[in-house]
């Protein structure tokens, strides 16, 4: 497949279609110094989108706690994916919404006359982890922590926080991996570079607390089909020691979708019965 710039079809930007090769910013665009950029990832499957308005209100959030309030309505926004979906005449797809700080008067780090601009993309994206989907994936253990909320605002789905996680996955691949897990600033369980993790003991299931990680929508949706299906589930902070301890485990996000997990590190998980029944009945709801 040709690379992300040399594809034929069209993305949508501050209000127009534009032709896929000529979806271009200036080299002075703030977002590319600064990383004043928030996004939004999710899947559609027959023509419907997975909680698409919760991602479009998640995508205005995230600009506010970026001091960057987004000059354009959920309903423009929903209204723009629905277009770039048509444009490209697709029904399964990725979407990848995306807002920043442009090009403007100001190039240093304050930038409140630049303009926030907003583009819609899809494309044609199998199973983010490949085969791991069905034989679990294997994690490297990062060396790079998710830092303190009072370092970050860690609710927003902000381009300059994946930093580590590039830097992390990077490290992982080098060593075979399909991932990395991240522990947080204090040493507990935080997720992996870009999904939610979940484990299970004895029938329940143990996710990290989401006071310093995204907490996640596909993470929200399976922790509410987990409860549906009258399972424990335990919101918690999570020590490293207990890695060996889990049975199974599983990784959550909009393009991870449910991945079942085998090892992390040193440390082996079978994929069960419950990681695989989470996935099945997950991969069916986002098709209902």
């Amino acid at each position: 497949m040709a690379g992300y710039d040399n594809r034929d079809g069209f993305i949508w930007m501050d209000g127009k279609l534009v032709d896929w090769r000529d979806a271009n910013v200036h080299i002075l665009t703030h977002a590319m110094h600064y990383a004043s950029a928030v996004f939004e990832g999710e899947r559609c499957y027959g023509g419907k989108i997975f909680k698409s308005r919760e991602h479009s209100e998640r995508l205005r959030k995230s600009g506010e706690l970026l001091d960057m309030p987004l000059p354009f309505s959920v309903d423009v926004i929903e209204a723009a994916k629905e277009a770039v979906l048509k444009a490209n005449n697709l029904t399964d797809a990725y979407v990848r919404a995306i807002a920043w700080r442009g090009v403007g008067e100001d190039m240093g780090v304050a930038a409140k006359r630049n303009p926030i601009r907003l583009a819609v993309a899809c494309w044609t994206w199998g199973s983010y982890y490949g085969d791991a989907k069905f034989k679990g994936a294997k994690l490297d253990i990062a060396k790079w922590k998710r830092p303190s909320p009072e370092t970050i605002p860690h609710a927003a789905k902000a381009a300059g926080l994946y930093m580590i996680c590039t830097m992390s996955k990077h490290a992982a691949e080098a060593k075979g991996c399909s991932d990395a897990m991240m522990f947080d600033y204090r040493g507990y369980v935080a997720e992996a570079t870009g999904a939610n993790i979940f484990f299970v003991k004895d029938g329940e299931v143990h996710t990290p607390k989401p006071d310093c990680i995204l907490n996640g929508i596909t993470r929200q949706t399976v922790v509410q089909m987990l409860k549906d299906m009258q399972i424990k589930v335990h919101e918690r902070h999570i020590e490293a020691r207990e890695l060996e301890g889990f049975e199974q485990c599983w990784l959550t996000g909009t393009a991870a979708e449910v991945t079942p997990v085998g090892q992390i590190g040193d440390y082996n998980f079978e994929v069960g019965d419950l990681t695989k029944r989470v996935a099945t009945q997950y991969e069916a709801l986002v098709r209902a």
